[in-house]
C-alpha cells in the first residue's frame, strides 16, 4: 500500500515527509522547495487523505498509515520528518527501523499521554471532549469547527474556502479514529524513547497550545539527542505558514 506521493528536489540525501491530520501531502510544498538543493523529498498522502488510499475501518488507523509511510521509506538512512499525527507515525518509524533513519524532525507530536495530567493536557481534553459525540451524531461540520478551533492555526473553519472547508468536514472521523494512538499510547511508543539513536529535532510554534510545549519536554527529557525549536509567532501549522522558519532548523540539524 503506497498510494500517492509529491516529489521535490535533487539532494545528495533522501527525506520522508508526513504531513498532519486533515491536510495532504501538498502541505509540505514550502518546506520541501526550501530544502529542495539538499535533498531528495517524498511526502505520500496518508490513509484517508488527499490521493491517498481508503480506510479500512476494521483495522487500527495509525497502523494503517505507520504501514503506508513505512513502504515510502527507503532502504538507506533518510531523513524522517513529521508534523503532528505525522510526526507520531514518523516516531514510530524511528524506533521500528533505527537503521533506515539517519535524522527525526518531530514538529509538533500530538503524543498527548507523554504530559498526562499536566495543565496543558487537562485544557486539550476539556477543549476535544464534545468532538466524538459530535462525530457520533453525524454533525461532522460542528465536530469541525471544534477541533480547529484549537489545531487550525488560527484559521478557523468558516474563514476557509468551499472546497478546503469541506475537504476537512469530510475528514474529521479522523479525529476519533486517531486517539487510540494519540491519547492512549496504543503503539507504546514512550516507554521505547530512550532507545532512539538518532538526532533528534524537536519544532513547536511559539503560539500553539500549552499542552504543545508540556510534550517536547517530556519527549526532550526522554530523548537522548534531541534539540528543541521555537519557530516565532508560529502556531500549529507552522510547516504551513512558516515554511522558510522550518526548513532553516531543519537544515541545521542536517549540517
Amino acid at each position: 500500500m503506497t498510494g500517492f506521493a509529491r516529489r521535490w528536489g535533487q539532494g545528495g540525501d533522501a527525506a520522508l515527509l508526513l504531513h498532519c491530520s486533515l491536510a495532504h501531502s501538498g502541505a509540505w510544498d514550502g518546506v520541501a522547495r526550501a530544502l529542495a538543493d539538499r535533498l531528495t523529498l517524498t511526502a505520500p498522502d496518508m490513509v484517508g487523505h488527499g490521493r491517498g488510499p481508503a480506510r479500512d475501518p476494521r483495522a487500527d488507523y495509525h497502523d494503517q498509515c505507520t504501514a503506508l509511510a513505512e513502504a515510502h521509506l527507503p532502504a538507506a538512512p533518510c531523513h524522517l520528518v513529521g508534523h503532528s499525527f505525522g510526526a507520531t507515525v514518523a516516531l514510530r518509524l524511528a524506533l521500528d527501523h533505527p537503521a533506515r533513519v539517519a535524522s527525526l524532525t518531530l514538529i509538533e507530536p500530538v503524543l498527548f499521554p507523554a504530559t498526562r495530567g499536566s495543565p496543558g493536557w487537562h485544557a486539550h481534553r476539556a477543549a476535544m471532549a464534545g468532538i466524538d459525540p459530535l462525530v457520533e451524531a453525524g454533525d461532522t461540520e460542528a465536530a469541525a469547527r471544534l477541533f480547529l478551533s484549537a489545531w487550525g492555526g488560527g484559521v478557523p473553519l468558516d474563514a476557509m474556502p468551499e472546497a478546503q472547508r469541506r475537504y476537512m468536514i469530510d475528514r474529521i472521523w479522523v479525529v476519533p479514529a486517531s486517539a487510540p494512538a494519540l491519547e492512549e499510547d496504543s503503539a507504546g511508543l514512550l516507554p521505547r524513547l530512550p532507545g532512539l539513536a538518532c538526532p533528534v529535532l524537536l519544532i513547536e510554534g511559539e503560539r500553539s497550545p500549552a499542552v504543545v510545549a508540556e510534550i517536547q519536554s517530556a519527549l526532550a527529557a526522554a530523548i537522548p539527542q534531541a534539540r528543541r525549536a521555537v519557530i516565532p509567532g508560529a502556531g500549529h501549522m507552522a510547516p504551513i505558514t512558516h515554511p522558510a522558519e522550518v526548513a532553516a532548523e531543519i537544515r541545521g540539524l542536517l549540517s
